[in-house]
């Protein structure tokens, strides 16, 4: 396995084990209730890869499949899950990952993803809301 440390140890088959305040955050997102609710019950497997320096995150749970491909520092458009239109730029910053999603209405979060000492892949998001003109 890569260094804990590196962007290398996040290749590979995650299957996700426990999430900490994400209802909350999902609200502040303005995901309505249903979506929440159903949200709580889907544990997803993330498969990262890498190939030529284009990147793809794939999450699959009993619901929905997504896949996502990105070169690092290059915007693109995205939807999030519940259906919106997002513009998202993925960064490789210390042996992480930050996942920066800006949404029209000034909305804007990021997930940053790495490997912790345990071997255990973390998700830290937050939320920022921009004030645009």
């Amino acid at each position: 396995m890569a260094n804990s440390r590196s962007i290398e140890a996040l290749k590979g088959t995650w299957d996700h084990v426990a999430d900490e305040n994400m209802d909350e955050f999902m609200k502040e997102l303005g995901v309505g209730m249903a979506m929440r609710v159903l949200a709580k019950g889907i544990k997803p497997r993330i498969m990262i890869s890498e190939n030529n320096g284009k990147w793809t995150l794939r999450s699959e749970s009993t619901l929905k499949k997504k896949s996502v491909e990105f070169i690092p520092d290059v915007e693109f458009d995205d939807t999030t899950p519940d259906g919106r239109e997002v513009k998202t730029i993925i960064r490789f910053k210390n042996g992480a990952w930050e996942h920066t999603t800006h949404e029209k209405s000034g909305k804007e979060w990021t997930a940053t993803r790495y490997v912790n000492d345990e071997g255990q892949q973390q998700v830290v998001r937050n939320l920022s809301f921009r004030i645009t003109a």
